[in-house]
């Protein structure tokens, strides 16, 4: 019996029989929970940003790095975490991230939040919950053939709505019950979902595991040109989903004059529409092609930031606006997986969403800093809108040449 058979007990004679049935839903739904309550852990800080702000007396940009430090370690952590998903499987990892995460969730809900430092520190370590995207895709992708990967792994990506229940409830719970308690919910949710994943969730029939260095891995990955393809349109697509996810309830609070608990209910509905869109994006990419839905979406969000860059009244032209950008950046994020699931070497499709994940994330790192800078300096966020058309359009063309071309040359038969 081999190492993986080991691991995920008795499998069918036939692998292909395996990715047919009932089972592959079923690790696509636990892995897909698993995603959202991390994100939920991991965008915490994101609704209490306007709270902390006041409280602690923070800058426009210190409020900016107190939400966005947990995105970029989550993002930087993705790329060893993908590599090790690779390496020792799904069944292992989701456990393994969700019980890390625990640890700076208490630290921040029992002790972290009483000063910048302190909530610095805690939000560097919760930025381990960031990093379950790139073990789920990789996971997803073994159980689903070529012509289903778009769509499942669209599906997994909606647990980017983890940010969505955490906008809704984080600030309701701190007033009604206090600031421990949305961090130790979390921490008893966490837990149950390390121990469910750990008898629930089984490898892929026929999974073999690379038997090549780490570092070796990593660097072979970073040779590939899907790697930096894919990259670049995922820094622009899950960036701005990020960008807006972390940053939208400050932008609408000073902006719009919104209270915080309003801000933070618009902000879940932009997320909730981005969820929504990117099984949409994935599951139009296996029919009509990610390129073209990637172009699409692109435009869309030129359009859009464009339109919010001139700050129309809320309702209805900033709401229409933003709606458009959500739609457009949660379709766009499934059709960027979608050609990583069908492009990148099955064996080293975590490593390469590792990468591409973590580009994602730091795409949503850098514009609260600038969108918070830019405030600072001029009090008006209209040039930072600008910047974000001018990147989208820019994305647009390389999707449209570039990215195109190499989608033409490594298509099934050609």
């Amino acid at each position: 019996m081999t190492r993986t058979q080991r691991e995920t007990g008795p499998g069918p004679a036939d692998p292909g029989d395996a990715l047919t049935g009932a089972r592959p839903m079923v690790m696509l739904v636990t892995a897909t929970v698993g995603f959202a309550v991390n994100f939920w852990a991991w965008a915490l800080l994101s609704p209490l940003g306007p709270r902390f702000q006041d409280t602690l007396d923070l800058s426009s940009f210190e409020q900016a790095l107190l939400v966005a430090v947990p995105v970029v370690v989550g993002s930087l952590g993705r790329i060893p975490v993908g590599a090790l998903t690779d390496r020792f499987g799904g069944r292992v990892m989701f456990p393994l991230v969700s019980l890390i995460t625990i640890v700076p969730v208490l630290y921040l809900g029992l002790w972290g939040h009483s000063s910048l430092a302190a909530l610095l520190v805690g939000g560097f370590f919760l930025g381990v919950g960031g990093t379950t995207f790139a073990v789920g895709v990789p996971f997803v992708n073994a159980w689903f053939p070529p012509e289903r990967r778009g769509f499942a792994v669209g599906v997994f990506g909606m647990g980017m709505g983890g940010t969505a229940i955490s906008a809704l409830t984080t600030v309701k719970e701190v007033d009604h019950y206090g600031m421990e308690v949305p961090f130790e919910v979390m921490a008893v949710l966490l837990a149950v979902y390390a121990v469910v994943a750990w008898f629930v969730l089984q490898e892929a029939p026929g999974r073999t595991a690379p038997s090549e260095p780490l570092l070796n891995r990593l660097a072979a990955t970073a040779r590939m040109s899907v790697t930096w393809q894919m990259s670049a349109l995922y820094a622009v697509a899950f960036g701005g989903y990020v960008a807006f996810s972390v940053y939208l309830p400050t932008y609408l609070k000073t902006e719009y004059g919104l209270s915080q608990s309003d801000a933070a209910n618009r902000m879940a509905g932009f997320v909730l529409l981005a969820v929504v869109m990117r099984p949409v994006g994935g599951w139009l990419s296996d029919r009509v092609g990610a390129v073209r839905v990637m172009e699409v979406s692109l435009v869309v969000t030129v359009a859009g930031a464009v339109a919010q860059a001139f700050t129309p009244p809320l309702m209805p032209g900033g709401t229409i606006a933003f709606l458009a950008m959500a739609a457009a950046l949660g379709a766009g994020s499934g059709a960027t997986f979608a050609l990583v699931a069908r492009l990148a070497p099955p064996n080293k499709v975590g490593a390469v969403t590792g990468v591409v994940g973590a580009a994602g994330g730091l795409g949503g790192f850098i514009p609260p800093l600038v969108m918070g800078s830019i405030y600072g300096s001029l009090g008006s966020y209209a040039l930072g809108l600008a910047l974000l058309a001018v990147v989208a359009a820019a994305a647009a063309v390389f999707t449209a040449t570039v990215v195109r071309r190499a989608a033409d040359r490594r298509a099934p038969g050609t």
